[in-house]
């Protein structure tokens, strides 16, 4: 593994969802014949995006799955076609390769209803050169005479094929029972939790390429075109002695500009990767600034309650001097005003520098996250808060702070017990919010303040 920049300790790959150390199974075929579709249907979910594009599936996506007493990692690749040379296909193959590589057993799916095609033998000869125990899946055998032509694909001599709907769920207690039979023997062990860091930004600031300076490998795929990663992918790795889960998620645009069909998922879901996440690193691009798209992002973070790390990509591309530095910072936290907690860290995803000081950065942010204060310590200060300033009369009548506890962290969330929460103007609400960051720290993290009524004894 090669180094990331100059990071002080290089994190070190837990295999993704390998790190479970259960046996891996790969769905691979050629495009559009319901890969994904089998893979949400056999974990349960709709982890994948499922379209009726071809190409819609790029990057290699890793899920759990139980079957009696066995359980197996799942994992979905994109549309594979070995001859293409244009476009994503070079890219895809790559990705299917290493699924290939890293798999115990092999799922090959066709399509009943396309019947084999040239494709398919190609496909069939790549999987021999693998060497791996293989089920064959006719899918999309939705009816009598769907399950009867998919004797046809006796012709890859790869076995006997197994008819399922992937769409109607039909067949597929007959393709588990398959696969738990041509797994290795093994007892797994489970995936320790992790600090969960979800990787967010517009498209094309570079968010794959920084995944990939991070963990040290191509993990997933990296192009020039905007839009290239669509699914939010899981992968677990340590840093710093500890335990951290990265998301790499799709570019979020603004609502308007959002087109249908995939990319409107794709936006779903990186929002959703925001949600159960800690840490949000939203990456932008140095070059441009901190845009009105970049601050809409880091409003939903804000919004979501979570740690937020600004990742100042490209920033190889810009002129190497304090001044430089200094004034990006001025008009960064200009544009960010409404977060001054934010961190801001330099980074070259590109030449993998600055990396350690972005990792560091989250985890002082996820420590934050994590962070409680005793109730008692919390009133004195409180009670502080009120004395240096107190709350606005409201048409003659004025706030009380009664008592205030910390109910939770993840994210930090303060109640605050009042005579009238209807007279708790918004400047106040900022005004305790901050005196909490300058009394505790909690740098890093967005927190939650709730006010409720209670009758003074």
């Amino acid at each position: 593994m090669r180094e990331a920049g100059s990071l002080t300790e290089e994190p070190t790959l837990d295999g993704g969802p390998t790190a479970t150390q259960k046996p891996l199974v790969a769905i691979v075929g050629r495009p559009n014949v319901g890969k994904s579709a089998l893979f949400n249907r056999l974990i349960g979910s709709r982890k994948a995006l499922v379209e009726d594009i071809p190409g819609t599936t790029r990057d290699r996506l890793y899920a759990d799955v139980n079957w009696g007493e066995r359980a197996f990692t799942l994992i979905d690749t994109g549309g594979l076609d070995p001859s293409g040379e244009e476009g994503y296909t070079p890219l895809v193959k790559r990705q299917v390769e290493v699924a290939l590589a890293e798999a115990d057993v092999i799922v090959l799916v066709l399509d009943a209803r396309d019947g084999l095609t040239a494709t398919d033998l190609e496909i069939a000869d790549l999987l021999r050169r693998a060497g791996k125990p293989l089920v064959l899946v006719a899918n999309k055998a939705d009816n009598e005479a769907r399950r009867q032509e998919a004797v046809q694909f006796y012709e890859l001599a790869l076995g006997d094929p197994i008819p399922v709907s992937a769409h109607h769920g039909l067949g597929l207690p007959e393709l588990m029972d398959r696969l738990v039979l041509l797994l290795p023997v093994g007892e797994a062990t489970a995936v320790p939790a992790g600090l969960r860091l979800a990787i967010v930004g517009r498209p094309n600031v570079g968010k794959s390429l920084l995944l990939n300076a991070i963990l040290g490998q191509e993990r997933v795929i990296v192009s020039e075109e905007a839009g290239t990663t669509r699914d939010a992918i899981d992968i677990t790795f340590h840093y710093q002695e500890q335990d951290l889960v990265l998301v790499d998620t799709a570019g979020i645009r603004r609502r308007g500009h959002i087109q249908g069909g995939v990319e409107k998922h794709s936006v779903l879901r990186a929002q959703e990767a925001i949600d159960r996440s800690d840490v949000a690193l939203l990456v932008t691009d140095a070059s441009d600034g901190i845009t009105a798209q970049d601050t809409h992002i880091a409003g939903y973070v804000a919004e979501a309650i979570k740690g937020l790390v600004v990742a100042i990509n490209k920033w190889d591309l810009m002129p190497a001097d304090g001044e430089t530095r200094a004034t990006f910072v001025k008009a960064a936290r200009a544009r960010l005003r409404f977060l001054p907690w934010a961190a801001l860290r330099f980074v070259s995803a590109k030449d993998g520098t600055g990396i350690g000081e972005l990792l560091n950065a989250a985890l002082a942010a996820g420590a934050a996250c994590g962070q409680r204060v005793a109730t008692a310590e919390l009133n004195a200060v409180m009670r502080k808060a009120v004395a240096a300033h107190g709350p606005p009369s409201v048409q003659g009548q004025r706030l009380k702070l009664l008592y205030v506890t910390q109910a939770q962290t993840r994210p930090p969330t303060f109640v605050f017990f009042v005579n009238d929460p209807s007279l708790l103007h918004f400047s106040y609400r900022r005004y305790l919010e901050n005196f909490i960051r300058k009394a505790f720290g909690f740098q890093g993290t967005a927190l939650k303040l709730i006010f409720r009524g209670r009758v003074e004894v």
